[in-house]
């Protein structure tokens, strides 16, 4: 009686470890999908937008793409990094316009290009420091506060720096050289792209601070724990969003050939939005260099695409918004299947 009352318990049991199995490997698919899914998505649109219009494939159109993400790509990834802490920084565009202004005032005092770039990038670290700074050591409960008043800041010294307030013609040749001229039917803003890109790549995955920074996001309070020095990490976090902003001052204002106020509007967008189409997460501590570079790239074919396919510019706005709800709501979606996951294996390891 003892036996046939087991031998039911132990085929439920089976049964149930089965589903369980079945579950996980649904589970880890979708979340394979999810991983994947940023890139598939490209490739996709650039199918899809190549059939739809010939010229999107050309050569020419190629450089443009690869021209106009340039700017929004090495932002993107100084971006990366601050919601990699679980931050955010409203200021970059503004932060970018008020380098331009800088390094146009700097211009109209010596003719150097050293000087001149000297001065955009020190332009945009000081205000990622300012950022960083008053978050950590003000104990300001989130960044956006601190970093949408210098959004404010920036923009406004940028409008009383610049003289007659509007654009400022002029740039040394090789800024000139950085942001408007081609090596090898390649835009030297790409190379800029690839340097910063390997910067970053080194700093995240060969360095301490890089382990730190995915500690600090991952778990604040386990990171203090261990040891990390937190509050430094966050500002150094940002001072490096603030120099990418800097650099992207220089790349554009040498393709433009000027420093205005009115550069870097909704850059700040633009770049939360390519960090998070990408496949990075707003709750910290997951993330890498490709979510921020694919979806820069992302951003930048689909403007290309709306713009040869003579769409107005709100519209534009319209997509590239419901694109970051879709972006945001497939993060959602991926940390409940994360969970779902970690209760599977917890079943399977009883």
């Amino acid at each position: 009686m003892a036996e046939a009352t087991r031998q039911p318990d132990v085929a439920s049991g089976a049964e149930a470890n089965l589903r369980a199995i079945k579950g996980a490997g649904a589970v880890s698919l979708g979340l394979r999908l999810l991983n994947f899914g940023p890139l598939l998505i490209l490739v996709l649109l650039v199918v899809g937008i190549s059939l739809l219009t010939p010229n999107f494939l050309k050569p020419g159109n190629i450089g443009n793409i690869l021209a106009q993400t340039a700017v929004i790509a090495i932002v993107a990834m100084g971006q990366q990094l601050v919601i990699l802490t679980r931050g955010i920084d409203l200021s970059v565009g503004a932060n970018l316009a008020l380098a331009t202004v800088v390094g146009g005032l700097v211009y109209r005092w010596a003719d150097s290009s050293a000087l001149v770039i000297l001065a955009m990038l020190a332009t945009g670290a000081l205000v990622g420091f300012v950022n960083g700074a008053v978050y950590v050591f003000g104990r300001l409960p989130h960044p956006f506060i601190i970093t949408l008043a210098t959004l404010s800041i920036c923009k406004g010294l940028a409008l009383e720096l610049a003289i007659n307030h509007t654009t400022m013609r002029g740039m040394p040749s090789a800024v000139t050289a950085l942001g408007e001229t081609s090596a090898l039917g390649v835009p030297n803003s790409l190379f800029v792209v690839v340097g910063i890109a390997l910067i970053v790549l080194v700093m995240t995955k060969s360095m301490v601070w890089g382990r730190w920074t995915y500690s600090v996001g991952g778990n604040p309070t386990a990171a203090v724990e261990m040891g990390i020095p937190v509050k430094w990490v966050l500002v150094a976090t940002y001072v490096f969003a603030g120099l990418c902003a800097g650099i992207g001052a220089v790349v554009l204002a040498g393709r433009t050939g000027a420093g205005s106020p009115l550069y870097g509007n909704l850059l700040e967008l633009d770049t939360i939005a390519a960090v998070i189409i990408g496949g990075a997460s707003f709750l910290g501590g997951r993330g890498h260099l490709g979510h921020a570079l694919i979806g820069a790239v992302m951003i930048g074919v689909i403007r290309n695409a709306l713009n040869l396919l003579n769409v107005g510019v709100f519209y534009q706005m319209i997509a590239i918004g419901l694109i970051i709800v879709l972006a945001v709501e497939a993060d959602v979606l991926r940390n409940h299947l994360e969970a779902r996951a970690r209760v599977n294996q917890a079943r399977a390891a009883q």
